[in-house]
């Protein structure tokens, strides 16, 4: 199900130090950015979402895709709030996509020449208090090409499928689960500039979009894992 009548797709990624944008029409018109703002994330956040979403306007945007985390408290939470407050006041869908995801799918984007068959990728992220984030995911070739980057059709005919949804856990617990995987497991760890990712993000909503679903803004909630703060 492609995107009609003129209309665009928009992803928000604020769950690392660096921010991301992407837009795109599925057919000939996408772009995205990202700048490394650390903690001036929080001041320029909507300011630069202004200015990035020109010259299309709010009322171009079919559905809006955000980074729920794993990540950086702040910036995963005024992500989300953004996204969910605008989709919202669009009455528009909004698709909350783990940021561990958008890291597999573009690790497997960028290898896509050599995945004949599938493929089980295991991402990690450091956490707080010396816990980790981690997630496992499979990579396969499908049929039908993802239209946002047809001339790269070797890298797009690709399909994510969650095995093990994100979690909080320890080192020891992590390795002994991705050692103990019944398939073999290519291990990757997400560090910083995940902003980068911003366009698998949005590819991957718009994956959904195709398949029909649509997921209402009430629907998505950060992914914290932690609270920020230890508690005694």
């Amino acid at each position: 199900m492609s995107l009609k009548n003129n209309k665009y797709s928009l992803a928000i990624h604020t769950s690392s130090s660096d921010l991301g944008f992407a837009i795109s029409d599925f057919e000939e018109d996408t772009r995205f950015q990202k700048w490394d703002l650390g903690r001036d994330l929080s001041i320029y956040l909507h300011q630069y979402l202004r200015e990035f979403i020109q010259p299309q306007s709010w009322q171009d945007v079919a559905f809006i895709a955000v980074a729920k985390g794993p990540g950086g408290f702040t910036g995963t939470r005024m992500g989300v709030v953004t996204a969910r407050t605008l989709a919202q006041q669009l009455n528009i869908p909004l698709f909350g996509i783990s940021s561990l995801a958008a890291v597999a799918w573009d690790t497997a984007k960028k290898t896509a020449e050599i995945r004949d068959k599938p493929t089980t990728i295991a991402v990690q992220m450091r956490a707080r208090r010396e816990q980790l984030f981690g997630a496992i995911y499979e990579i396969e070739r499908r049929t039908g090409i993802l239209p946002v980057l047809r001339e790269r059709a070797q890298t797009t005919n690709l399909s994510l499928k969650e095995l093990l949804p994100e979690t909080l856990t320890i080192a020891e617990d992590w390795e002994k689960t991705v050692s103990n995987w019944h398939t073999s497991v290519e291990a990757i760890e997400a560090e910083g500039g995940l902003g980068g990712t911003v366009l698998s993000l949005l590819e991957l909503a718009y994956k959904d979009w195709e398949e029909g679903k649509r997921s209402s803004w009430s629907e998505v909630v950060p992914f914290y894992g932690q609270h920020p703060v230890e508690r005694s």
